[in-house]
């Protein structure tokens, strides 16, 4: 079985392609992964020796008609994106470039080359501001960002290339991400900045009260979720969450758990953008995955935390 990865040498991807290596060492079938990533925010080092690295542009017409054409996939995992809502609002014209230029070029792509089944990775950004929580995937959606918008309308291309060409399409939403190599090579989120400024010594700065809530969910069970799907048929939409709220000041309480200090916590106004209160329901992902996040948030913090103080 051939895997295409795109993105894969980037946070969210490494984890996965983690996954992927132990899987097909513990299983007896030959799983092969290819990885397309332009390292604009990924490393080399990320990919596991065995695995296939094409440094290239999501984009490119020519790089992923190459990649199809050696290749017969079963799947591809898309995970190559512009993630930054702030990004987004300062520049809308980049952030719809790459998340709908990308995902159209691997629906094309995956349509000319018969590639069963597509893996997307889509977000909570999608629902906006919605106070009905949990979340499930039946609310509405009503983005407050551009980056929310090109996530949205990438669910929409999925469904529709399901309903024209017969795509098996899987569409997860991510709750807030977090873990392990999280904005090695730029902003990366709230886990991943306070990780930063902590371990540096440095007083962290929160926009807004604090009071504002977010679903924390640990990278290595978001790998797990993906890997899981692969068998999937048909189309389907799955929440990937915790489904816990989680305030960023208690987020701040658990940090000063892991460092064994209080943190100096500086507070300015909120962002344009930013979503007040966030929890999605977990309910379709135990029920067609079978599967739960297991890392608890002070386990997954304190595993984050001395990973950014002692990289390896």
């Amino acid at each position: 079985m051939d895997i295409l990865v795109t993105g894969g040498a980037g946070f969210i991807g490494s984890h996965v392609l983690e996954k992927l290596q132990k899987v097909s060492e513990q299983s007896a079938e030959d799983i092969k992964v290819v990885v397309l990533d332009d390292l604009s925010n990924g490393s080399r080092e990320h990919v596991p020796s065995g695995m296939e690295l094409v440094v290239g542009d999501v984009r490119n017409r020519n790089v992923v008609e190459d990649v199809f054409s050696r290749h017969h996939f079963s799947a591809v995992i898309h995970l190559a994106a512009q993630t930054m809502v702030p990004v987004s609002v300062e520049n809308p014209l980049l952030d719809c470039q790459v998340n709908l230029g990308g995902i159209l070029r691997i629906l094309e792509a995956c349509r000319k080359w018969q590639v069963p089944h597509v893996l997307f990775s889509s977000s909570a950004a999608v629902y906006g501001d919605n106070l009905h929580i949990p979340l499930k995937e039946s609310e509405p959606l009503c983005p407050m960002s551009p980056y929310g918008i090109t996530k949205m309308t990438t669910e929409q291309y999925m469904r529709v290339y399901h309903e024209l060409y017969g795509l098996d399409a899987t569409v997860f939403r991510f709750a807030n991400v977090y873990g392990e190599r999280q904005g090695e090579k730029g902003e990366g989120g709230v886990v991943s900045i306070f990780c930063k400024l902590l371990s540096q010594g440095n007083p962290i700065t929160v926009y807004g009260d604090g009071n504002q809530t977010r679903d924390f969910v640990y990278a290595g069970d978001i790998a797990s979720a993906i890997v899981q799907a692969l068998p999937l048929t048909g189309y389907h939409t799955i929440n990937v969450s915790t489904g816990t709220e989680t305030s960023i000041n208690d987020l701040i309480r658990s940090f000063e758990r892991a460092i064994g200090h209080k943190a100096e916590v500086q507070y300015a106004s909120p962002r344009p953008g930013d979503i007040q209160r966030s929890v999605l329901s977990n309910k379709e992902l135990i029920q067609t995955l079978h599967i739960k996040p297991e890392m608890t948030l002070e386990q997954g913090i304190a595993r984050t935390y001395t990973w950014y103080k002692h990289p390896m």
